[in-house]
């Protein structure tokens, strides 16, 4: 998953920044745009060389992803809500 040394988050924050500051000054204005460039990064780390193992590393990669923002930042809010407005699982 993502908690990598503080040493490589230095590094390779500087690159997110630089992508994402260029997303935001160009308009970043849909999920389209996002998929986009998950993909082109992807495409060029990944699957530079395509094999079964390389696809199975890329889909690894989405999933764990998706499962960490899920578990990160869906559910503590789903859990407000749910604080919000009442369990619907009474």
């Amino acid at each position: 998953m993502p908690y990598i040394s503080p040493h490589r988050r230095e590094e390779l924050d500087g690159v997110v920044g630089k992508v994402a500051s260029t997303m935001q000054t160009f308009g970043f204005t849909s999920a389209g745009d996002m998929n986009y460039v998950i993909t082109k990064l992807i495409n060029s780390v990944l699957l530079d060389t395509v094999s079964y193992q390389n696809i199975n590393e890329a889909v690894g990669v989405l999933e764990c992803s998706k499962m960490e923002l899920y578990r990160r930042v869906a559910v503590p809010y789903e859990d407000q809500k749910k604080q919000l407005n009442g369990d619907v699982y009474q």
